[in-house]
């Protein structure tokens, strides 16, 4: 069923807000391999089996949606890659809650978990727990992620990729803030 038939207007209630955001379950899946830092169109489509229409369609209401950016990386011939927005990044409480209810089904059927989030620094596993919302907030620690016991190739493949393309992205970044310092030196 698409959850796109119907639409959620006029409702007061914050899950149907990011429901109508997300669109439908491939939009939840390509938004999961958004956050794990794939941005190619081949490498969604290679992760999701999502069919190119279905993908092209998706990735354009998310755009819409405000949940993720496209951004043209080269020319002759146009290839884009898709990132998400500040509003799209807020969804990785989401996939974390989502991974643990679904790792909990798992390990009562005997499998382990296809993924675990980790504190990049410690490499101990991140669990989302409740907590006094009148209470002084904890630093948050710096997220990462990596394939758990359950992982197959593809999520082997979803978590190297994506740590590839986030370094990439990153390596951008400094080349392009250190032309930048260049240029304004006198």
């Amino acid at each position: 069923m698409d959850m796109r038939s119907k639409g959620f207007e006029g409702m007061a209630c914050s899950i149907a807000e990011v429901m109508a955001a997300i669109g439908d379950r491939w939009g939840l899946l390509i938004m999961r391999d958004l956050l794990l830092g794939l941005t190619r169109y081949d490498d969604l489509q290679r992760s999701t089996g999502v069919t190119n229409a279905t993908l092209a369609d998706r990735l354009k209401a998310l755009e819409q949606s405000g949940l993720i950016e496209r951004r043209q990386y080269q020319t002759r011939p146009d290839r884009y890659e898709y990132v998400p927005t500040d509003k799209g990044r807020d969804l990785t409480l989401l996939m974390q809650a989502m991974v643990q209810v679904g790792d909990k089904w798992r390990e009562a059927s005997g499998e382990g978990g296809p993924l675990r989030f980790i504190d990049a620094e410690t490499g101990h596993s991140l669990k989302l727990t409740l907590i006094d919302a009148e209470s002084a907030p904890r630093p948050a620690p710096t997220l990462a992620v990596e394939p758990g016991p359950g992982g197959d190739d593809l999520m082997h493949w979803r978590v190297a990729r994506g740590a590839e393309e986030r370094a990439r992205r990153s390596q951008l970044r400094s080349i392009s803030a250190s032309s930048a310092t260049d240029r304004s030196r006198p």
